[in-house]
């Protein structure tokens, strides 16, 4: 049985089996290793790094007279732009015993398939590089879903900036969908004035002090009493029991069916992006997805150039393939990433973003060491502190409130 134990790791906790092993939870991070990866991207020397940007002004005719003087000097302010590097860290503790009783099993005399053995080594090793994985993970989360934290003392942590919290000029919402900044909720009910019916979606912005909803993940409507409460089940299934949300104060977006998304809803979002800078760079121009919205995309393109089988027939016109897409500016890249919000899309100027790190003397920017001794364990940790460069926020761009 999979799962987690937390302190030492023990031949209790950690039991041994035989044969192959499988992971169960997927470890890619699209994001993050498309802008360099936790062995690329930038160095800083300070907890906070910035970056500068500057315009130009508009083009225009601007004819002078001739044998006139120069006119009069005109500069260029630059700007600055900061972030801070987050702390991303783990311990990993292993029993003496552990490490040597790789030949004891949880399931003594099953079969094995093929006879093969517990393919785990060296536990401790092995654990290490799992929370290298789970940093990854949450490294690529952040720079989609982290809002930064800057504090004035060493009494909150800091936390980095991540592309959706920044994007302002370019941030947009699906014609009908509505965002509720704030809502209360008591036991299975949703307090907020909607125009939701039963099947109709909803995607938590922020989840407040419940435990049984999270954020970023699609949730359907069950029932609607008034136009001003509401409640929801965890799939389309409209008949399975109400969540209890508890008592919280939470943020959503209210997704009606008819919200899906368009090849007319990408081209506007791509304009606003192309006009403010963004995705001139063909090769690192990216559209993100989520796993739905990615089936919607297929569906919108095919549609659209006549295609009924999106994976199949001629793959160059439209961008039907869709790991691909040709638009009216330009052909991008289509990444499926887990991290991005159920109901969102987001086009990245790529060359723009690089993970930042921290560089610790004598030891470098993500590493393990041992801890101290405190008992029959080795225990180490895995140390990094991770930030996010990404340019000028208005060269990407976000649309929220999308049919899943």
């Amino acid at each position: 049985m999979a799962g987690s134990t937390s302190g030492v790791g023990t031949t209790f906790g950690l039991p041994n089996y035989h044969g192959e092993l499988i992971a169960l939870t997927p470890s890619d991070t699209p994001l993050l290793s498309a802008s360099g990866g936790l062995s690329g991207g930038k160095q800083t020397d300070s907890p906070a790094f910035e970056w500068q940007t500057y315009d130009l002004r508009d083009a225009a005719s601007r004819p002078r007279l001739e044998g006139a003087d120069a006119p009069t000097a005109e500069s260029r302010v630059r700007g600055n732009v900061e972030n801070v590097v987050q702390i991303f860290q783990e311990a990993v503790s292993t029993s003496y015993t552990k490490m040597a009783a790789t030949g004891q099993y949880a399931t003594p005399g099953s079969y094995s398939a093929g006879g093969a053995p517990n393919p785990v080594a060296s536990e401790h090793s092995w654990q290490v590089m799992q929370s290298l994985k789970q940093i990854a993970r949450d490294v690529n989360w952040c720079m989609w879903n982290g809002v930064k934290v800057k504090p004035a003392n060493n009494s909150t942590a800091r936390a980095m900036g991540g592309l959706l919290s920044v994007i302002t000029s370019t941030a947009q919402t699906k014609s009908g969908s509505a965002l509720t900044a704030s809502a209360s909720a008591a036991t299975d009910t949703i307090t907020a004035t909607h125009d939701l019916s039963a099947g109709d979606q909803v995607v938590f912005t922020d989840v407040g002090a419940s435990t049984t909803i999270v954020a970023g993940r699609v949730y359907w409507v069950k029932s609607v009493s008034t136009t001003v409460s509401f409640k929801i089940v965890p799939t389309s299934d409209t008949s399975a029991t109400a969540i209890t949300v508890g008592t919280a104060t939470v943020s959503f977006y209210a997704i009606n069916v008819a919200n899906t998304v368009s090849t007319d809803d990408v081209n506007q979002l791509l304009q606003s992006v192309f006009d403010n800078g963004g995705i001139t760079e063909q090769g690192t121009a990216t559209l993100f997805v989520p796993s739905g919205q990615k089936r919607r995309l297929s569906a919108a393109y095919a549609a659209a150039y006549g295609q009924a089988d999106p994976m199949g027939g001629t793959r160059n016109v439209g961008g039907v393939a869709l790991n691909t897409i040709v638009t009216d500016f330009g052909t991008l890249n289509v990444a499926i990433d887990r991290a991005l919000p159920a109901d969102a899309i987001a086009v990245v100027s790529l060359e723009q973003v690089a993970p930042v790190f921290l560089n610790i003397p004598g030891k470098g920017v993500l590493f393990e060491e041992e801890l101290a001794k405190t008992g029959a364990s080795d225990k180490s940790q895995i140390y990094g502190e991770i930030g996010l460069e990404y340019g000028n926020q208005a060269a990407h761009g976000v649309l929220r409130g999308l049919f899943a």
